[in-house]
């Protein structure tokens, strides 16, 4: 029984030739050899080399060498010369266990479950982080220099430690031990050496494994006892077949059982369980065998168990007899999920892409995905074979119902010139060959260099790693030569390659935590909290927010204050850095040869920048890091830390291998120009601009100023550096238009702008259209542009390219932009006038309220719109419209008095003289009210009172210059003339008539002259010159005049058309008779009849409507007059009261007051206030609007006694005559009636007085 010894010895040195790789694999000693040299510095490498053998300087102490070795998920497992087994954790490297296992070398490694299981919970990495701390070596004391087996630190019992390691060994043994129980250890003796071993997938359950060696056996062992050393029943020994058949009995002890499922092919080289647990594949002498296995059958399929499924020759090379034994295959089953892609770079530690899950939770995936086929890689001495393992299952066509057993198929087959010592498939179509270079033979050699009868071995060649093309079968690249130690005196068996598969995640944004969540990370992904964890754990207990647990549940924690602990840590720290190339993402490679380890990573971003950054290659680097900022964090940046860092921010992922928690990461979208990123892509943009212009590509150099250049120094430095060579047009148009800050100073656009003033006035209207007057002072370039046009080279009438006055025009319209931006609002107004640039004319008068600026140049703005040509050939109504927008704005100005018409008229007139059409569109846009309106008042019309005020006050402003608009009239729109003439009396007659005279305007020239009065002349000029008989009887009828009208029949007396005239339109306006006498007799009149006719038709018709007007009027008053009869015999009701009073009323007495009560009731008397009795004596006074008197009450009403008229005695007089009879003749009534019209002749005095008061 082999049993576990204790860390080696620590006091023995390890080997003084310690290999020094560069990025390339070469050494950094190795002289250049020429071309070959510089053209490998020329490509790029695929791989990058970093070496670990000072970080396993307890594997080759006592001068102890490596023989196997084995990676898997975060462990490192390696076996030695003399029998040990060193379990290192990964990435830090650490020994988590130390055995010694066999007594000579160990030939091969296994564990199960492959790959083994990463850490599951944040629990589970601070008790593996803890566990490593305690055990970590501590500064040399004596006490340390030899530890027994007892006192090694109890590996933590965690998922990911929970696994079998298996090893074999040429002793003939084969030990499988429990990594985390010292107890559950087995040993079992073959007797004879075994080359390999391979542990069941399920061992834990099925306690089973594979071995083979020497004897040609492929053994299956099944069983055994915990903590026992057994013998193989393959032996057959005695006590191997005793053991036996007790066994099998039930009488022996459980020492396990051994089946041989193969042999007689030679001894056996490889064995290895397939990543699913269905086949297995193994190498002897003969071939490469794959067999189904019992893992994992479905029903149906027990009895294919164990059967070999293909068969695949040795490789056929010269030489195959003698080294059949020493070149032992490779094989590789591959995880796809875990490979490298084809294209790109593996991402930094601070921004982790969104990638594959991890491998392990890719196989927890695989039912889901039902995986089928699984991929092989053989490589054995030169021969390399890719050999795809389909599954059985049911069968199809004319096996239907039959059960298959799976098949394999070789895919590729290649061959090289060296022998193999490691293999793997680094990408879906690239292969990784660890390639032993064999010497080739020296013709030249001396033969009396070697005794005789002695054989001399050759030196080795170094190592090397070629990545191959699968479908080109050609490498990618050249190879990469390793310099190990003492690689002469080592064979192609002494190297090993192991592959960790790049490690995905499923990124999510990241934030900033605290110390546990930076220790945990969240678990993303299977094992995600174990990696931050073992990367830096020194830091962890460090960090001073740090904590430790005694251990029970609900127990409060206490600050790790330990002085001694503290200074432990800070000492631990400086010898468990783990190296920069473990901490990379993507696949690791691990090369060991026995006294060496190196890993290969491919090259990061960080790399990739600094081989392009080396060979100048700018372009590339700067694009680079404008696509991946990280790129410029290298990993050596990043693998150091202060021992008193605190755990601010998360990784990518816990699960990624490796993190990093000393990258900032931040949400921000905006770049920090701070940053070292930005601070790098600065560097290498002026690199890349300086090279292009080093080439001479001014052109290209300019554009990517505007690319890379992102700071107001770099840029005035550029900017002259293209100014001193007269580039301008290659630098302009990629200068800033934002602001930098700080700022980019004005010189460099005033520089600029005077440079196009000069010399290219096209670029200058381009630049001043697309750079903000912000940037520059504006009135450095005015100077110039007023300079260069005083200097008479650029004029109006100059001509550029065929276009005349181009670069005039360009030159005034930035003129007319740089005076806006200056705050010179008039002058740019002038400029825009000058141009005629109509739109900008009246914007600018719109927004800046520049009306009365127009007042200098009134001929120029009205001509905005019509040009040279259009003055000398353009229609009036063309005129019209082109002069519209700017006729109308002075038409509003003129009501506001802002442009008073009379400075129009001076401008125009001196300009154009009188007449001119301009002038008339004034006038008449001012008679009309035709006026220009704001957007305000487009949107909403005016009120037609607001525009017949308006059109009042036009017609108000030209009636001042009434003389100057009948020559503007009269000469250009004759029918306003005539409305004019008519409209306006302030324009002077004579000269009216006289423009009319020379104008031979008739009717206007009539209108006139009856203005004037002379009417006669008037119609002698309708009758002579226009011989309308209508027109002269309708002005004889408008006159009225009967001196006019015997003008008329004067003259018409000759003439029988107008005789013929009068009598069909005269009608009544002159008496018919006279007319008919006064026609002479004889004179032959045609149509006198009709004309007769017509005029006694027009008489009838007259008196027939006179007695039609005359019966309705007579029918009017009699119905009027009827119904003032009815009015007048109507009564006026009122009420009398019906009681007797003792004495009779005396409305007569003097004491009764002479203004009542104003409060009037029915049935009252107004004046007095009494009811009325039908005793009353007096008579009652009631008027039409209801109020009634007493006749002495109404006598007395607001008047005095002197005031009363004496009619009282007069009734008294009349009512005594009557006394004692009643006497019925008229003349008393009469009497009566003429009395009471002298009384109330006025109407009721109350509702004469008092009808503001309400009263009736």
């Amino acid at each position: 029984m082999a049993s576990e010894a204790g860390e080696a010895a620590q006091d023995d040195s390890v080997d003084e030739e310690e290999s020094t790789l560069v990025s390339n694999g070469k050494p950094e000693n190795e002289d250049a050899e020429g071309d070959a040299s510089e053209e490998e510095e020329d490509e790029e490498p695929r791989l990058k080399y970093a070496p670990l053998t000072e970080h396993l300087n307890p594997v080759y102490r006592n001068g102890d060498a490596t023989s196997a070795f084995l990676v898997a998920g975060d462990k490192m497992i390696i076996g030695t010369h003399n029998g040990n087994i060193h379990v290192l954790s990964v990435p830090s490297l650490k020994p988590i266990r130390v055995y010694h296992a066999h007594s000579a070398s160990v030939s091969g490694l296994s564990i199960s479950p492959f790959p083994p299981p990463l850490a599951a919970t944040k629990m589970d990495a601070m008790n593996r982080v803890a566990s490593e701390h305690r055990g970590s070596p501590r500064p040399s004391t004596p006490k340390q220099n030899n530890k027994s087996p007892s006192q090694q630190q109890p590996v933590p019992i965690t998922p990911s430690n929970m696994i079998y390691i298996a090893s074999s060994s040429i002793d003939g043994n084969v030990c499988v031990a429990c990594l985390t129980d010292t107890k559950d250890v087995q040993l079992r003796n073959f007797g004879r050496p075994v080359q390999t071993v391979s542990l069941s997938p399920d061992y834990r359950a099925d306690r089973s494994y594979l071995s083979g060696g020497m004897a040609g056996n492929l053994v299956l062992t099944v069983g055994g006892r915990l903590g026992t050393s057994s013998t193989s029943t393959t032996t057959g020994s005695a006590a191997a077949s005793t053991s036996g058949w007790l066994g099998a009995i039930g009488l022996g002890g459980n020492t396990g059982r051994d089946q041989v499922l193969h042999s007689g092919e030679g001894a056996i080289s490889t064995i290895k369980w397939s990543l699913s647990g269905k086949h297995i594949v193994w190498v002897n002498e003969q071939g490469i065998k794959i067999m189904r296995s019992n893992l994992h059958l479905e029903t149906g399929e027990s009895e294919f168990a164990w059967k070999r499924i293909s068969h695949t020759d040795h490789p056929n090379r010269p030489g195959w007899d003698e080294m059949a034994g020493i070149w032992k295959a490779h094989v590789e089953w591959i995880d796809e999920a875990g490979l490298e892609s084809d294209d790109g770079y593996p991402p930094s530690n601070i921004a982790v892409e969104k990638l594959r899950d991890p491998p392990d939770l890719e196989r927890l995936k695989a039912p889901l995905k039902r995986r089928r086929t699984e991929k092989l890689i053989v490589g054995w001495s030169g021969t390399i074979w890719i050999i795809n393992v389909h599954p059985g299952g049911a069968g199809v066509g004319k096996e239907i119902g039959e059960r298959k057993i799976g098949r394999a198929e070789v895919v590729t087959i290649l061959r090289i010139d060296c022998i193999i010592s490691g293999i793997s498939l680094y990408t879906p179509n690239l292969l990784l060959v660890l390639a032993y270079i064999t010497p080739e033979e020296d013709t030249f050699s001396n033969s009396t260099d070697t005794k005789p009868g002695r054989h001399r071995r050759k030196n080795a060649l170094q190592p090397e790693i070629r990545i191959i093309d699968i479908i080109t079968k050609e490498e990618v690249s050249v190879a990469d030569t390793l310099n190990m130690s003492r690689f002469e005196s080592l064979s192609a068996t002494d190297y090993h390659l192991g592959v960790l598969p790049a490690m995905r995640i499923s990124s999510k944004a990241t934030t900033q935590r605290g110390a546990f969540e930076a220790i945990g990370g969240g678990i993303e992904a299977i094992g995600g909290g174990i990696w931050d964890a073992t990367m830096y754990p020194a830091r962890l207990f460090s960090s001073s927010v740090s904590v430790r647990s005694d251990g029970s549940i609900g127990s409060s924690v206490k600050a790790a204050s330990d002085a001694d602990t503290k200074a432990s840590l800070a000492s631990a720290q400086i010898s468990e850095i783990p190296n920069p190339a473990t901490l990379a993402h993507g696949m690791k490679i691990f090369i060991h040869s026995p006294y060496d380890c190196v890993v290969a990573t491919k090259p990061s971003l960080f790399d990739h920048l600094s081989w392009l950054e080396k060979h100048s290659l700018y372009e590339d680097a700067w694009n680079l890091l404008n696509r991946n900022p990280e790129a410029v964090h290298g990993q050596s940046d990043r693998a150091s830390d202060s021992p008193s860092s605190t755990p601010t921010k998360t990784q990518g992922s816990l699960v990624d291998f490796f993190g990093d928690d000393s990258s900032q990461t931040t949400l921000s979208g905006q770049p920090n120009p701070n940053s070292q990123a930005e601070k790098a892509k600065r560097r290498i943009g002026d690199q890349w601009v300086q090279q292009l212009i080093s080439k001479g590509d001014w052109s290209k150099a300019g554009r990517i100023c505007g690319q890379v250049l992102d700071t107001s120094s770099s840029w005035e430095h550029w900017v002259w550096v293209f100014a001193q060579a007269n580039k301008y047009k290659e630098i302009t148009p990629y200068i800033p238009t934002s602001q930098l800050r700080p700022p980019l100073p004005s010189l460099v656009y005033e520089l600029m702008l005077g440079h196009y003033v000069q010399t290219d006035r096209l670029s200058l209207r381009e630049l001043l259209e697309r750079w903000p007057p912000e940037l520059f002072d504006a009135s450095v370039i005015i100077e110039a542009i007023e300079s260069k046009l005083k200097a008479g080279d650029v004029r109006e009438d100059s001509t550029e390219d065929g276009e005349t006055g181009r670069d005039w025009r360009i030159l005034m319209e930035g003129l007319a932009k740089l005076y806006l931006a200056n705050g010179h609002a008039r002058k740019a107004l002038s400029c825009y006038i000058r141009l005629q640039d109509a739109d900008a004319t009246m914007s600018l008068i719109a927004e800046y309220h520049l009306v009365s600026a127009v007042s200098d140049d009134i001929a120029g703005f009205i001509l905005l719109r019509v040009s040279k040509y259009q003055q000398k050939s353009a229609p009036m109504s063309e005129l019209s419209t082109a002069t519209l927008e700017p006729i109308r704005l002075l038409v509003a100005e003129a009501h506001h008095g802002i442009v008073q018409p009379e400075t129009v008229i001076q401008q125009l007139e001196k300009r154009y003289g009188m007449p001119n059409p301009y002038l008339f569109f004034y006038f008449r846009a001012l008679w009309t009210g035709d006026i220009a309106q704001d957007s305000q008042e487009t949107a909403t019309p005016k009120p037609a009172t607001e525009e017949r005020l308006l059109a009042i006050e036009g017609k108000t402003l030209v009636s001042d210059h009434a003389d100057t608009a009948v020559h503007l009239f009269a000469e250009y729109d004759r029918p306003l003339l005539m409305e004019f003439l008519k409209s306006s009396q302030s324009y002077d007659l004579a000269l009216a008539s006289k423009s009319c005279e020379e104008r031979k305007y008739i009717p206007e020239l009539v209108y006139l002259l009856s203005k004037e009065g002379r009417t006669a002349r008037a119609l002698r000029l309708i009758i002579d010159s226009l011989n309308d008989v209508s027109q002269a009887i309708s002005f004889a009828k408008e006159q009225n005049d009967a001196s006019l009208w015997d003008d008329l029949l004067d003259y018409s007396m000759n003439k029988p058309r107008f005789i013929r005239g009068l009598l069909e339109e005269v009608g009544t306006s002159i008496d018919p008779l006279k007319l008919v006498k006064r026609i002479p007799l004889g004179l032959e009149i045609e149509g006198l009849r009709e004309g007769l006719g017509r005029m006694l038709r027009e008489y009838e018709v007259q008196e027939s409507i006179s007695e039609g007007v005359a019966r309705v009027l007579r029918g009017e008053v009699n119905a009027a007059m009827r119904q003032r009869g009815r009015g007048q015999r109507m009564g006026v009701r009122f009420d009398v009261a019906k009681h007797h009073h003792d004495d009779s009323s005396n409305h007569g007495d003097s004491n009764k007051p002479k203004n009542p009560s104003k409060k009037i009731r029915p049935g009252y008397c107004v004046g007095c206030g009494e009811t009325f009795t039908e005793l009353d004596k007096d008579i009652l006074i009631a008027f039409p609007c209801t109020h009634i008197f007493h006749l002495p009450c109404l006598l007395k009403y607001e008047k005095s006694d002197s005031e009363l008229p004496d009619v009282l005695s007069t009734f008294n007089t009349l009512d005594s005559d009557g006394e004692g009879g009643y006497d019925r003749s008229i003349g008393p009534k009469v009497d009566h009636a003429a009395l009471l019209r002298t009384v109330v002749g006025e109407g009721c005095p109350v509702a004469e007085h008092h009808m503001d008061d309400g009263v009736g």
